[in-house]
């Protein structure tokens, strides 16, 4: 499977996903990384790697579905099969959106359908949230509405602030979006009506997570 991920900064979520592909385990190969940020810290990730990298700076496009066009043949050009957003702070257009369905991700740092948008960690605090976690979902024309692959919890804690709250999250990030991208190596993600089913899926109706304030 030929990945394309598309980051605006730090790249960290790249990093994990680099690093799956670099243990050998698993049928994939990251073979672009493209940002709209010429400095993006996630590009020079990519070349640490050896992996191709390339910059399509929005600031050089007068709107959006120009934009977009080029990054979706920059990603046409490298084949990938599936295109990972990883902290990428651009909102896209229907065009590429529907360019890539079934093939588009994206992780959100909290459990959707709550708290979609910005500043979603003061969000879950400010609703007195017991859990807050991460989200991959697949993209579609809405904002983080597409259909849920896999979630990560984690617990809203007394005193948490969105600094701290985000820090914890982001380490089950780092844990859930390598699963995600394995599962759809091994063809076991399946969009249907809306809805994901994962193949071969392990269920316990006995399992629960409980917390307190």
């Amino acid at each position: 499977m030929r990945i394309g991920v598309l980051v605006s900064g730090s790249g960290s979520n790249l990093q994990a996903i680099i690093d799956l592909c670099k243990r050998g385990d698993i049928a994939a190969e990251i073979v672009l990384v493209l940002s709209n940020v010429p400095t993006a810290y996630g590009l020079q990730r990519a070349k640490d790697n050896a992996i191709a990298t390339k910059v399509i700076d929005h600031k050089n496009y007068d709107n959006r579905e120009p934009f977009d066009k080029a990054m979706i043949e920059a990603l046409d050009d490298a084949r990938v099969d599936l295109v990972c957003l990883a902290g990428f702070m651009r909102l896209l257009t229907p065009t590429f959106v529907n360019h890539f369905t079934g093939r588009l991700i994206n992780i959100h740092p909290a459990l959707l359908p709550s708290f979609p948008g910005l500043h979603v960690q003061q969000q879950a605090i400010d609703a007195g949230a017991c859990f807050s976690g991460a989200t991959i979902h697949f993209v579609d024309e809405g904002m983080d509405t597409g259909a849920i692959i896999a979630q990560a919890v984690v617990p809203v804690l007394q005193g948490d602030d969105a600094d701290t709250l985000a820090a914890r999250i982001l380490k089950q990030e780092h844990r859930l979006y390598p699963m995600a991208v394995r599962l759809f190596s091994e063809n076991r993600v399946l969009l249907k009506n809306g809805r994901v089913e994962i193949v071969n899926c392990i269920q316990d109706d006995a399992a629960v997570i409980i917390s307190h304030k």
